[in-house]
């Protein structure tokens, strides 16, 4: 929400939530990559995790089976995304909820997934902060797309519409809207086929240069 007033993003992703799963490639395709990346993401078993902006649930099945005997939590602000999701029986508890401005818990989860999402924070500010609160100490935020940003930045632009604006931020930015959310950046990988950020929580029993995942890419 902004204000009293819908956020107009929500009835975009509402709008296109039936053929969504056919935008992009297949979602085999997708879950590849994903696997391949396994040894980059500093996911785990037994964690639990907040998986935001899950849309229709595609790859929440690939996440509880990483983390399992860990939980998901799969969340999304548009309620005709979150509905696909149910109906796929998608094995995560499932909330309707604004990164942005709703409440996430506090020191609840182990790791924050935030895949082909992060543009579409209309405020990336509130919501990191918002997410650093719901993060347990030392717990990870991934902010993950399998393009790279000058092609995330190009199709929103050509979609148009509310989402016309909804860009990642450039490398230089990151540590200026991870630092005083209380996150610390321990990669940053832009290239064509891959944009990933990984931030750590601080918390004063962890030290960042022990065992961060993801160095070599």
């Amino acid at each position: 929400m902004t204000g009293t007033q819908p956020d107009p993003r929500i009835a975009f992703f509402d709008s296109h939530a039936d053929r969504w799963d056919s935008y992009g490639p297949p979602i085999a395709e997708v879950l590849a990559r994903l696997d391949a990346l396994r040894s980059v993401l500093p996911l785990a078993p037994s964690m639990d995790v907040l998986e935001i902006g899950c849309g229709t649930g595609n790859v929440t099945g690939w996440l509880a089976t990483v983390v399992r005997p860990g939980r998901v939590t799969a969340m999304d602000f548009s309620p005709k995304m979150l509905a696909l999701a149910a109906a796929r029986g998608v094995d995560a508890e499932l909330r309707l909820a604004d990164v942005c401005s709703d409440d996430l818990g506090s020191s609840r989860f182990d790791a924050a997934f935030c895949m082909h999402v992060f543009p579409h924070f209309r405020d990336h500010a509130a919501a990191l902060r918002n997410i650093a609160r719901a993060l347990k100490p030392a717990g990870w935020l991934i902010v993950l797309h399998l393009v790279g940003r000058q092609t995330v930045n190009s199709v929103h632009t050509g979609a148009g519409g509310p989402v016309a604006g909804d860009h990642l931020p450039a490398p230089d930015v990151w540590p200026q809207l991870l630092t005083p959310a209380g996150l610390e950046m321990a990669q940053l990988t832009d290239r064509p086929d891959l944009f990933l950020v990984t931030a750590r929580k601080r918390a004063s029993v962890a030290r960042l240069d022990d065992n961060v995942p993801g160095r070599d890419l």
